[in-house]
């Protein structure tokens, strides 16, 4: 069915659920995933500050290259612990949904495995969502998790298993 699935990540709970989820589901299709997380372009944001501080730029992005490696260390793990084939790529741009949506054509995905943040009021009119924009420009099928479950759903207040994710 599916063969190459990718998945998004931001690092939150509910990413990591979704990517669980997801490679449950790659598991079941005998397929790869490619996990991918975006950084924003700090070089653009620095410049539109009006600070060309080379130190600070180079710290900052040195943070960004940390935290992405710690975000895409668990979709590994969590491949590895159900013996999927996995990779993963970080992107830049300010316009994540854009990244998402070039990696998974660039790569031949077949399939976008995401979350879906909630968000309320004025944040969700000036932010948006990145999986609503994912859907209205991927030319593939997306998966993709809610945020927020109802309370008695039966994942409800579950941790991501300890068993999918190996130290």
């Amino acid at each position: 069915m599916f063969k190459h699935i990718l998945m998004p990540t931001d690092g939150s709970e509910h990413s990591e659920r979704a990517i669980v989820r997801g490679i449950e589901l790659a598991k079941l299709c005998n397929s790869r995933v490619t996990g991918i997380h975006v950084v924003p372009d700090y070089h653009l944001m620095i410049a539109y500050e009006g600070a060309f501080d080379p130190v600070t730029e180079e710290k900052i992005e040195e943070e960004a290259r940390q935290r992405a490696a710690s975000f895409l260390d668990f979709v590994k793990k969590t491949a590895a612990a159900s013996d999927v084939p996995c990779d993963t790529v970080v992107a830049t741009s300010d316009h994540p949904y854009d990244a998402i949506v070039n990696i998974a054509n660039e790569r031949g995905c077949d399939l976008i495995v995401m979350t879906l943040r909630y968000r309320k009021g004025l944040v969700k009119l000036i932010m948006g969502n990145e999986a609503t924009r994912v859907l209205h420009r991927a030319s593939i099928p997306v998966l993709v998790f809610r945020g927020i479950m109802s309370a008695d759903h039966p994942d409800r207040g579950k941790a991501v298993p300890a068993e999918a994710v190996k130290a």
